[in-house]
């Protein structure tokens, strides 16, 4: 695994999401009811861009923008169709001074 300093978590209030380059590849990063969650930035449907999509606070879910599927930011787990497939999670942590770390493959 590989740790990504993404940000101070004071520049990620409750209810925002960043994207954070990663190894070549893109996380969403979320702050959803005071939990971080890093989800792949790719649709399992079309292989899209995910984290483009709106997303519900209440529920930690993220709406791909292309076809509609959601998926659950806590898990990767898809709550609707055509997406059949789970995305990866990864998971973050608050350093002591404050920093946002994912941490990835590869």
């Amino acid at each position: 695994m590989t740790e990504i300093e993404a940000l101070p978590l004071d520049e990620l209030p409750d209810g925002s999401m960043r994207l954070i380059p990663a190894n070549g590849a893109t996380v969403g990063l979320y702050r959803c009811g005071g939990q971080l969650y890093a989800i792949e930035d790719r649709c399992s449907h079309d292989d899209g861009p995910l984290c483009e999509g709106e997303w519900d606070q209440g529920a930690c879910e993220v709406e791909c923008p292309r076809h509609g599927s959601r998926f659950d930011l806590r898990t990767g787990a898809p709550l609707s169709l055509p997406a059949y497939l789970p995305v990866d999670t990864y998971p973050v942590r608050v350093r002591e001074d404050g920093m946002i770390v994912i941490q990835v493959d590869g």
